[in-house]
C-alpha cells in the first residue's frame, strides 16, 4: 500500500516523512492531486494559519481529492493544522470554511492569564472512546504528546473525539471515526509514543493477511 504526505506549502513535511522512515514506511511527499488520488493512505500535516492553509489546499485543487479519498473509505491521518482543516469552519482571523468532514468549529483558546498561548509543550491524553480506537492502542494510560497550537477544535458530535488533553480545561487532542484519524499534537515530535501512534495508523490500515 502506498503512503502519501500532502504538500500544500504549509507543513513540516520532511519531519513527518522521516518519522515514517524510522518505522520502516517509505512515505512520498506530493502536491499533485492525481498522485494524492492514487494513494492508499494519505497524511495531511500542517502548521500556520487556517485561512492560508485552506486557500493553499484549494489553490492546489486538493480539497475535493481529500474528500473523495475519505468518502472512498481509504485511510487518512491529519496532524495539527491537518486536524483543524477537517472541521466545518475556523474562527481564526475571521470565519473560514474548512473541509467539512467533521462537524464543529475551530476556536482560539480563551484562558486565564497564567496560561500562555500558544499551548506549547508536552501534555497528557485522556482517552475518550471505549474500546480505545486502533490509532491509540498499545499506548500507556495518559500518554504524553507534544503540542504547539493557539486554536483548538470544538466537535459538534462527541462520537468523533478519541482523546482529550487539558489546558485550562479539556480540548480535543485526537479524533477517530472509521478511516478518518487526526491529532492536534505532533506524533513526529513525540518520541516513542508518537512512533507507536504512527505504527498503529499503518497497522490499522493494512489489509488482513490470509
Amino acid at each position: 500500500m502506498s503512503t502519501l504526505i500532502i504538500d500544500y506549502g504549509m507543513g513540516n513535511l520532511r519531519s513527518v516523512q522521516k518519522a515514517f522512515e524510522r518505522i520502516g514506511e517509505a512515505a512520498v511527499i506530493s502536491s499533485d492531486p492525481h498522485e494524492v488520488a492514487k494513494a492508499d493512505r494519505v497524511i495531511l500535516p500542517g502548521v500556520g494559519a487556517f485561512r492560508d492553509a485552506i486557500e493553499a489546499i484549494h489553490r492546489h485543487d486538493l480539497g475535493s481529492v481529500i474528500r473523495d479519498h475519505i468518502a472512498a473509505d481509504r485511510p487518512f491521518l491529519g496532524i495539527c493544522l491537518g486536524l483543524q482543516l477537517l472541521f466545518d469552519r475556523s474562527l481564526e482571523d475571521g470565519e473560514h470554511a474548512g473541509l467539512g468532514i467533521i462537524p464543529g468549529t475551530v476556536r482560539r483558546f480563551q484562558l486565564p492569564r497564567e496560561f500562555k498561548i500558544p499551548h506549547m509543550g508536552w501534555n497528557q491524553l485522556q482517552f475518550s472512546q471505549q474500546p480505545v480506537p486502533a490509532l491509540l492502542q498499545g499506548l500507556p494510560a495518559q500518554p504524553w504528546f507534544y503540542f504547539v497550537h493557539s486554536y483548538h477544535c470544538v466537535a459538534a458530535d462527541s462520537r468523533w473525539v478519541a482523546a482529550t488533553a487539558d489546558y485550562g480545561g479539556p480540548f480535543v487532542a485526537a479524533v477517530a471515526q472509521g478511516n478518518v484519524m487526526a491529532t492536534q499534537f505532533h506524533p513526529e515530535k513525540s518520541q516513542a509514543a508518537g512512533m507507536q501512534l504512527l505504527r498503529n495508523f499503518l497497522e490499522a490500515t493494512r489489509p488482513a493477511q490470509v
